[in-house]
């Protein structure tokens, strides 16, 4: 598989997104969809991931405005690239670059010695998150199963 043509919804499990998250600040949402991975089998070390994810918002808000988050980490408590996506109806303080509150968070973690994919997939997430109208709808996902098939949607375009 060429690494462009490559489609969140190929790494992305449907089981792998929660609507809505419960965690009203950054930490606590983080901690949710790292433990939603975690249940879903696709961590080796939970604590790991977890310290990576949190070191890089360390170094600089993951927030990259437009109501999306993408915290992100590496580690090599994980086999491959995964994704956990999380809809927030109240809206999470991030630190957002444009100062407005997050209502997409999309949780990327892959291997320490694997930067290909890591970045196709948030230059994936970026060029999908252009799309106003297709944000709107995912921040307005009913379910998970909505939000996968929003994006299963938006993908095959």
């Amino acid at each position: 598989m060429v690494l462009s043509d490559m489609t969140l919804t190929q790494i992305l499990e449907p089981t792998c997104i929660k609507v809505p998250l419960e965690g009203k600040d950054k930490q606590s949402v983080i901690r949710e969809l790292v433990d939603l991975l975690d249940g879903n089998g696709q961590l080796i070390d939970r604590d790991v991931v977890l310290e990576a994810v949190m070191l890089r918002e360390q170094t600089r808000s993951t927030g990259i405005g437009s109501g999306i988050a993408v915290p992100h980490g590496k580690c090599n408590a994980v086999e491959e690239l995964v994704i956990a996506i999380g809809i927030s109806n109240e809206g999470i303080d991030f630190e957002s670059v444009d100062g407005r509150p997050v209502t997409i968070v999309i949780l990327l973690v892959s291997p320490a010695d694997q930067t290909g994919p890591h970045i196709q997939a948030l230059a994936r997430i970026s060029r999908l998150m252009l799309d106003e109208e297709f944000r709107t709808k995912l921040a307005g996902a009913s379910s998970a199963k909505a939000a996968y098939e929003l994006l299963s949607k938006k993908e095959s375009e």
